[in-house]
């Protein structure tokens, strides 16, 4: 098994869902006391939103590049990003890289369009939905992205924030993400993608309107494929 390099801590809770879940696919693939190989590189969030609060995102970059470095440097065969949001900056993350990365826009495309599905609604943090870096993959692909209105995005946004980062669920919250949604569906969307790595925890198959795609399943699933491939 090829040894997993994840950069993560962006937010904590998404990077314990994707220890989680790699270890859970790797159990099931390999059976007995299998997990998956893993290098973890968790940094502290705090000083990453300060950063993209701040719009700095030239020295997020220059982090981000100095922890893959790290990993590489410690042993990983590739790398993955266990957050959504900070793809944006996978170009300057990569200089000088040069084990595979593995991104989760064309993993999760690749879904998509296995699917035979076109149009997914994105809920996400609003530098995900708003700027082009993840929904240029997205269309790369062959998919016709659709973002929530104005309003929904912002309170999609702010429920990652303030609430899921943090380990906060709220039943509140939980029905304001499935109403959001129900508005997707109702303007044409035929999936959703769950394009944040905590949206997970409060929008699923069994209450989501439309099918889902969660991002978090489906770039480990595809990690753990690299990782057992000859």
């Amino acid at each position: 098994m090829k040894t997993i390099g994840i950069l993560g801590g962006m937010s904590a809770a998404s990077t314990a869902l994707y220890y989680d879940v790699l270890n859970r696919g790797a159990r099931a693939r390999l059976g007995g006391l299998h997990s998956a190989d893993l290098l973890i590189r968790s940094l502290d969030f705090a000083l990453v939103e300060e950063m993209q609060a701040a719009g700095d995102w030239d020295a997020a970059g220059q982090m981000l590049n100095r922890e893959a470095r790290r990993l590489e440097a410690g042993g990983a065969d590739f790398l993955m990003l266990a957050t959504n949001t900070m793809h944006k900056l996978v170009g300057p993350m990569l200089e000088g890289v040069s084990i595979p990365f593995l991104h989760i826009a064309d993993a999760t495309g690749h879904q998509i369009g296995a699917a035979g599905l076109k149009r997914p609604g994105l809920m996400a943090t609003a530098y995900t939905m708003e700027q082009s870096f993840y929904t240029d993959r997205l269309r790369a692909a062959g998919l016709e992205p659709m973002l929530p209105g104005p309003g929904d995005r912002a309170e999609t946004h702010r429920i990652i924030y303030d609430e899921l980062c943090i380990g906060v669920l709220r039943e509140e919250s939980r029905q304001s993400y499935v109403e959001i949604a129900g508005r997707l569906a109702k303007r044409g969307a035929d999936c959703v993608i769950l394009g944040c790595t905590e949206v997970g925890l409060l929008l699923n198959a069994a209450n989501a309107p439309l099918p889902v795609f969660d991002t978090t399943e489906i770039h480990c699933a595809a990690a753990l494929e690299m990782a057992l491939a000859a």
